[in-house]
């Protein structure tokens, strides 16, 4: 059985399938779960809500922080992934899996858990103030949440048509129609990554009673990054689950003659190690359930 939208992307598009590109991804993972882990002040003994877990990244790395006590629940939308969790877990007892949204933990029970991780979800829902409401719920008093998150509408709207971080080039005009595309198909899919920021996360977890809330946001313009590396491997991949390829994009935006002309500038740039440049938002937020609450 095909696995669904979200396994799919998590195993194989978000890196074209390419081991070489899944290496270099996974240092910016790591970046990420360690900021997650070190803002969730994590004890020996705590129970563990990883919300939206994917594969694992956050998840396992609790649980190597954990004592014999400590117990990981992982939770996604996706049951394949879940499956996925389940199959690196193996027959360690400290783990537990449920099908669940962000913005609905119904499978949590109350003041069950003292910590509450996510990376890169809250992107993808349309109720995000629900989803804190949520997190309140299921926290012990006293419990802490510890989130990560792109602010994708930073780029967008600094950066709209620059995909692979080339800056002006002599493929503007076709990368341009690419992203034009991109916009046309995607972009009621895609709504929910571009209509908040920093600030909105900060008060969705006011609003829902969080206190010590502590936001750390980090903003980077034109910053050289890596090289492109492979050209055709780059086209197998997808930036979000909810959208096709480059490729599949590049097929149905250019003729043949554009897609040669893109392909001849692409392979000769990845070839000479050319950097291409980032321009990017990334929030790690932080908060804590009060004591007294009901």
């Amino acid at each position: 059985m095909t696995p669904d939208k979200w396994a799919q992307w998590l195993l194989t598009r978000r890196d074209g399938d390419s081991a070489g590109l899944r290496a270099r991804n996974a240092l910016d993972l790591a970046a990420f779960r360690d900021g997650v882990l070190a803002g969730a002040g994590l004890a020996a003994d705590d129970v563990v809500l990883d919300v939206g877990c994917g594969t694992g990244l956050i998840g396992f790395g609790a649980l190597a922080r954990l004592g014999p006590d400590g117990r990981v629940i992982f939770s996604d939308v996706s049951p394949d992934v879940l499956d996925e969790c389940r199959r690196t877990a193996g027959d360690d007892g400290r783990c537990s899996f449920v099908v669940a949204s962000a913005d609905d933990l119904a499978g949590v029970a109350d003041a069950s858990v003292d910590v509450v991780t996510t990376r890169s979800v809250l992107i993808y829902s349309d109720r995000k103030a629900a989803a804190f409401a949520e997190f309140l719920r299921v926290l012990r008093p006293g419990g802490r949440i510890s989130l990560f998150e792109p602010v994708n509408g930073f780029a967008h709207r600094l950066r709209p048509d620059d995909l692979f971080g080339l800056g002006d080039s002599p493929v503007a005009d076709l990368i341009a129609k690419v992203s034009d595309v991109y916009r046309s198909a995607t972009a009621e899919a895609t709504l929910p990554m571009m209509d908040f920021d920093e600030r909105d996360l900060v008060d969705w977890a006011v609003s829902a009673g969080f206190e010590a809330v502590e936001l750390s946001y980090r903003a980077q313009i034109d910053v050289p990054a890596d090289p492109i590396g492979d050209w055709e491997t780059l086209k197998r991949v997808a930036p979000n689950p909810l959208v096709p390829t480059y490729g599949e994009v590049i097929a149905a935006a250019l003729t043949d003659d554009e897609r040669e002309r893109l392909d001849a500038y692409m392979t000769a740039r990845a070839a000479a190690g050319t950097p291409t440049r980032r321009t990017m938002a990334t929030a790690f937020l932080r908060a804590r359930r009060p004591d007294g609450h009901p």
